[in-house]
């Protein structure tokens, strides 16, 4: 493992004079090796190059070991860890305009990128976790926890039936996946395909029906996370056009009049979402710091900052 906790497979070709080490790096994202040559030379036997021959073979892998934390300190990738913190922050933005400061537009329009990358987050934490039951349970629990803050936040009172949080929309979505994983598993394309499009329809529906947080769009933001799931680079254009369509076909919003080439042309709001994907596509597989404490402290934030905000506002408005 390097200093970014990735896993490094470092093969030797020493069966000629030509001696070459290939650092073959894990992309949990792609489920792929990427290679990269570190040395590549004649007449370097085992016991390393001229100037390290006095040494012990250690000399040689702690130069190795050199030139992987090099290559890993010249990349940039945001952990999980990381991701979370963003989300929330932007979250925060987007809530502060609801509440106490609705002046500041563009703290929503930063906000438009946080859903994007909550929903990307809870797809891999369904491929990360132990146990799914106990992932869904826990997101269950919150979602119940929060529903009282939310309608506090959006309808001013403490039961607003017409629109649930966005731990709901996410929770909806997983149960999708999860069935779709299911079926996936049994190896039978006809099987795969049916339940695939029927967990879709249905997810999009129950979104819609139970009036959660983005509604309908906010299941098929998760569904689609899943779908073009990996690094390659159909995946990431998959991402880039169906979040394109999700936020501003389905569920489009205020337009901004922009000027471009002297054309006069519309910006959609929502569509600000898409530049979520500069810090998922630079997510690599990473965890970062993780505890139980962050672990809860992360899904508590979401209901705790709804009703401090509450109380903020009521406080500022009597």
């Amino acid at each position: 493992m390097d200093l970014q906790d990735r896993l490094h497979i470092v093969l030797r070709d020493a069966r000629s004079a030509r001696y070459k080490v290939t650092d073959l790096v894990y992309d949990s994202g792609s489920g792929e090796f990427t290679g990269t040559v570190l040395l590549d030379g004649d007449g370097i036997n085992y016991m390393g190059p001229p100037e390290n021959k006095r040494n012990s073979t250690g000399t040689r892998y702690n130069n190795v070991s050199n030139k992987l934390h090099s290559t890993a300190a010249t990349s940039f990738d945001l952990s999980a860890a990381a991701l979370h913190i963003i989300a929330m922050t932007l979250m925060l933005m987007d809530h502060l305009w609801a509440t106490l400061l609705p002046a500041q537009e563009w703290l929503t329009c930063a906000g438009r990128l946080a859903f994007p990358i909550f929903a990307f987050m809870a797809v891999e934490g369904y491929f990360h976790t132990r146990s799914f039951k106990k992932y869904a349970l826990r997101m269950l629990l919150f979602a119940v926890l929060s529903e009282v803050p939310f309608d506090l936040m959006y309808g001013g009172t403490w039961f607003y039936p017409v629109h649930q949080n966005v731990i709901w929309t996410l929770l909806l979505g997983l149960l999708g996946i999860h069935l779709m994983e299911n079926a996936r598993k049994k190896q039978k394309i006809w099987l795969t395909l049916l339940v695939s499009v029927l967990a879709v329809a249905a997810g999009g529906l129950l979104g819609t029906l139970c009036m959660v947080d983005y509604y309908g769009a906010g299941v098929l933001t998760v569904f689609l996370f899943y779908f073009f799931r990996g690094r390659k680079w159909w995946c990431l254009l998959g991402q880039a056009v169906a979040l394109y369509w999700v936020n501003v076909e389905l569920l489009g919003g205020l337009m901004y009049p922009v000027q471009l080439l002297g054309m006069d042309l519309e910006l959609c709001q929502q569509g600000l979402a898409l530049l979520a994907l500069i810090p998922i596509w630079l997510y690599r597989g990473r965890q970062g710091y993780h505890s139980k404490p962050f672990q809860y402290a992360c899904y508590g934030f979401y209901p705790v900052h709804m009703l401090v905000l509450v109380l903020t506002l009521n406080f500022v408005n009597r």
